[in-house]
């Protein structure tokens, strides 16, 4: 656990309520003229592998997927049903799936997760960054993994005995802050911003992770406005992203760490 989580307040119960914005904030994507492309930086044809949250599925992010397409990018999912594996499992799928489609298509990937979803960016970019060019978080604690709701935590333990039981996972300590398996070693890693584009993408709204640990001196941290859930239908999270693939891709070249916050109008 990070200094930042620590000085958290213990027991949060997130915004349940709040989090049933993600309606509302799919009814203004759709209405809105990023929804169709236009006013953002069209794609070159990169592929952009897509990553969902706890508990969902490749299916959640159908919508972006299509925008995507929309703006000139190539867009693929994983094979994720619901995002309950151990998260060592899914990160080797995931390192998988992305070597493919680098290796077909001559070029390094962009990769896109939410929530859960992001830390396995995170952690795959700085495990692989000769296959990932971009990394986009968007609102997963890259601190700690575990800046998140009550309801989140408790969620979370019990996937996790589930996982024990059924010998799924490949830690006794799996989905706890006290694994060491090789996936928590890569995200806990120095990230490779000489070679990775990192975004954040967080709202202060947020219902279900602590925006707080979602800033890291290492990404581009940009602000939004709205619900955890609805961060894949923010029309806002959407010139954020457009913004963050159309950035030009790192080579082995030191850069100094990037401002820690920004804000999308």
């Amino acid at each position: 656990m990070s200094s930042s989580e620590s000085e958290l307040p213990a027991g949060w119960w997130g915004r349940p309520l709040a989090e049933t914005r993600w309606v509302l904030e799919l009814s203004r994507l759709l209405t809105d003229p990023v929804f169709t492309g236009r006013g953002v930086t069209r794609g070159n044809g990169r592929p952009v592998v897509l990553l969902p949250g706890f508990l969902a599925g490749d299916q959640t992010l159908a919508v972006m997927a299509g925008w995507l397409h929309r703006i000139g990018y190539r867009p693929r999912v994983c094979g994720f049903i619901a995002n309950i594996t151990c998260s060592d499992r899914a990160l080797d799928r995931v390192e998988r799936r992305v070597e493919t489609i680098a290796l077909r298509q001559g070029r390094r990937v962009a990769v896109i997760g939410h929530s859960r979803g992001g830390h396995y960016a995170r952690a795959l970019a700085a495990r692989r960054p000769d296959l990932v060019s971009h990394a986009v978080s968007l609102g997963a604690d890259l601190q700690g993994m575990f800046g998140c709701s009550t309801p989140t935590l408790k969620a979370v333990s019990g996937v996790g005995a589930i996982l024990q039981r059924t010998g799924r996972a490949r830690s006794a300590a799996c989905l706890s802050n006290t694994c060491q398996c090789p996936f928590v070693s890569d995200f806990r890693a120095p990230f490779p911003l000489d070679r990775v584009q990192l975004t954040s993408i967080y709202s202060k709204g947020d219902g279900v992770v602590h925006w707080q640990t979602q800033l890291v001196p290492y990404a581009d941290c940009v602000e939004v406005t709205g619900s955890h859930v609805g961060l894949i239908f923010n029309r806002k999270s959407y010139r954020a992203l457009a913004a963050a693939l159309a950035t030009p891709e790192l080579h082995a070249t030191p850069h100094l760490a990037r401002d820690q916050s920004r804000r999308v109008a």
